[in-house]
């Protein structure tokens, strides 16, 4: 039927006593469960009392449905796009889901008032409540971060529809276009690599080929006094001919690399055999593994990948600090359960500062790098007011707070080694990749879960082109290097001299060129930067002395990592005598601290400033444009990871009987109708026919884009 402009108008296929409201004409606003009131909007809105004609300016824009006594929101409609168009579907399940997480806040805030009645009785009952809001918001941050206590894990009750593969006869545009190269495919991608993997166990000769790339990989990680037995063990089970699980094509290789073994067992022994490998699987194996259902799968994961990326593809918890252009708050992926940090760039903070080129540059190495020492992207995304990163969440604080926080200032020296160990990893993997850092600074080193820190907040990092040197005075005072302050041209030195930094005020707990806490002029720190030499007191070993000595030279020409051995280097200075780098960059070195899992280690909520409203900018389609190369939504790598590590590839990756074709991959049979949303089944809707390609994509999303062409309002 036709719905009336600004009126309530009767639906005739459902109940009579609800009604449906329109807005201006274009928004069509909800239900009444009767003509005289309408309560209970979800998310704290209550309208009382309204009357069938009346405009609802104050109305949150959205559809609601009536279930029992309560309205819930199924989905919003954005007024500035056609009306015919549903932003952000949301399942009536997630709805749910939403209520029951603020009924467990309302439950863990009455909690803590029984057991913090001495708050309660505080003469200063706004203090009382501050402590409560903080108290609260860090028990459900926590609740989160434990996944929530349930058997799903923090996974929403719709995350199986949400990860559903779509048909195989979908991925056809895909696999024509998708790069099929050995090493970025079956090496490079986490997903890629272990479905490559399943198809190599279907056939013996590709298994121990596997099991052979396996074992020299082990040996590279072993601990030096156990590399000679296991590099004879290498030898024995795999090289020589007589040996059950003999690989034909390194069968020349056993020789020489016994002869290496006995001479001098180093960790590169096995090169040349692990070269031969991948050559022939990246042949004919690679080319039959096209073929494959394993690759069809493959294919499947990728287009999961591709799914858009929005604000509701997370759940949103406690603001954790704040940006140059916005809060940081920890969020969860409805789908997996897996919790992030959520930078948010206010886009009118970000115009008014003409910040874009900065927040772009921040985006576009976030994605490049892939170390386990510095913070990975895993979704870029916008939504109406801020462009969104989320990053790898770091729950144990800052190097700042540890080492001004947890007792006497400063660190044993084995926590020492161990940071500034990890710190000159994520220094390597960044400048192998020709970014300078530039801020190197306490702050900016976070702490895990487990004790492992990485390198955060690449703002003022930047890409050298090769073969050339920059300029740019840019840092935080009393880190900036010499040739920085003198607005010198540089590469990667002033990364060095940071590192110098840190190891200096990890050891003594205080930086070398300036008091904690001290009341000094700019001018004055940067004076003793380029002048004095840093003093050493008796916390400082012999050997750290030197490395900082060698690290916080004034000439970088002279300064260590600034040679031509760069990072090794500095990784080969008897400071870090007892660290294994191999193990440590493989992530089986246990750190000397481990945080509180019990412990929220940030501000408390009020404390965090929040940022004044931005006035006098409007946002273009110049605006746009730079937004659309923002967000891009999901990075490869680290979204296959969560894949992994939250066991969703694990539970989703299955294959039919005896390694058959399930459903989904069977080219035969064709795929399952896309579901009906719940309001295409009250509007009894019909849509039009749409590709294979797309109906079945967007159906698999919770944020899909649901056409409402041919119907109300």
């Amino acid at each position: 039927m036709n719905y009336v402009p600004g009126t309530a108008s009767l639906i005739d296929d459902i109940d009579k006593k609800h009604l449906v409201l329109l807005r201006d004409g274009r928004t069509l606003i909800g239900y009444l469960r009767s003509i005289d009131q309408f309560a209970n909007l979800v998310f704290h809105q209550t309208v009382e009392r309204i009357h069938v004609g009346k405009k609802f300016g104050d109305i949150p824009r959205g559809i609601f449905i009536v279930r029992g006594e309560n309205v819930v929101l199924l989905g919003e409609i954005d007024v500035d796009k056609p009306c015919d168009t549903v932003l952000q579907q949301v399942p009536i399940e997630e709805i749910l889901e939403e209520q029951r997480l603020q009924q467990q806040t309302k439950h863990e805030t009455e909690k803590v008032k029984m057991q913090t009645p001495h708050l309660h009785q505080t003469k200063n009952p706004g203090a009382f409540l501050m402590e409560l809001e903080n108290i609260v918001a860090n028990t459900v941050l926590l609740k989160a971060r434990e996944g929530g206590g349930g058997k799903r894990k923090g996974r929403s009750k719709k995350w199986k529809e949400i990860l559903r593969f779509p048909h195989i006869s979908q991925c056809v545009e895909l696999g024509k276009t998708i790069e099929r190269d050995y090493v970025n495919t079956c090496e490079r991608q986490p997903i890629g690599r272990l479905l490559f993997r399943l198809y190599c166990e279907t056939r013996a000769v590709l298994q121990r080929c596997i099991q052979l790339l396996d074992a020299m990989e082990d040996y590279e990680v072993t601990p030096d006094e156990k590399r000679k037995c296991r590099g004879d063990q290498i030898i024995k089970t795999f090289l020589t001919k007589d040996a059950s699980q003999h690989v034909d094509i390194v069968e020349g290789f056993a020789d020489q690399c016994r002869e290496n073994l006995h001479t001098s067992p180093c960790k590169e022994i096995f090169s040349n055999c692990r070269k031969a490998v991948h050559d022939y699987l990246s042949s004919a194996p690679f080319s039959d593994y096209q073929n494959s259902m394993y690759f069809d799968r493959f294919l499947q994961w990728k287009m999961l990948e591709r799914q858009p990326i929005t604000k509701d593809t997370f759940r949103q918890y406690r603001v954790l600090g704040k940006g140059g252009f916005g809060e940081v708050c920890a969020c969860q992926v409805r789908a997996t359960g897996k919790m992030y940090a959520c930078k948010k760039l206010e886009k009118k903070r970000i115009k008014k500062r003409k910040g874009e080129s900065m927040a772009l540059n921040e985006k576009l190495i976030l994605e490049k790098v892939n170390s386990r020492f510095v913070v990975s992207l895993a979704y870029a995304y916008e939504t109406k007011d801020a462009l969104c990163l989320v990053l790898t969440i770091m729950n144990g604080g800052d190097l700042k707070f540890h080492i001004y926080n947890m007792g006497t200032p400063g660190f044993e020296k084995d926590r020492v080694q161990f940071y500034a160990a990890q710190i000159s990893c994520g220094l390597e993997h960044l400048h192998r990749e020709s970014i300078v850092y530039r801020d190197l600074k306490p702050e900016n080193i976070l702490l895990d879960d487990n004790g492992h820190i990485r390198i955060s907040d690449l703002g003022l990092a930047i890409k050298v082109p090769e073969g050339e040197l920059i300029r740019g005075r840019v840092g935080t005072v009393g880190y900036m290097a010499p040739e920085v302050i003198n607005n010198a041209k540089y590469a990667m030195s002033p990364d060095w001299w940071g590192l110098g930094c840190l190891i200096y005020e990890m050891t003594v707990g205080r930086s070398p060129f300036r008091a904690r806490k001290e009341r000094v002029k700019r001018e004055e720190v940067e004076r003793r930067v380029q002048e004095e030499e840093e003093e050493y007191n008796e916390k400082f070993t012999e050997d750290s002395k030197a490395i900082c000595r060698m690290l916080l030279t004034k000439d970088p020409k002279q300064r260590l990592g600034c040679q031509a051995d760069k990072a090794a280097g500095v990784k080969a200075h008897i400071f870090f005598k007892n660290i294994n780098f191999k193990r440590l960059e493989a992530g089986i070195v246990d750190p000397p601290f481990v945080p509180d899992p019990r412990a929220v280690y940030c501000k408390d909520v009020l404390d965090i400033e929040q940022f004044s409203t931005v006035k006098g900018v409007n946002l273009d389609q110049t605006d746009n444009d730079f937004y659309s190369k923002f967000a891009t939504g999901c990075v490869s790598i680290p979204w296959q990871n969560e894949m992994i590590e939250t066991e969703c590839f694990r539970d989703l990756n299955v294959f039919g009987p005896q390694g058959t074709r399930p459903p989904d991959l069977d080219w035969n049979q064709p795929p399952e109708p896309p579901k009906r949303s719940l309001l295409d089944r009250i509007f009894r809707r019909h849509h039009p026919e749409v590709s294979i390609s797309n109906s079945r994509v967007q159906s698999s999303s919770v944020n899909s884009v649901d056409s409402m062409s041919n119907s109300a309002p």
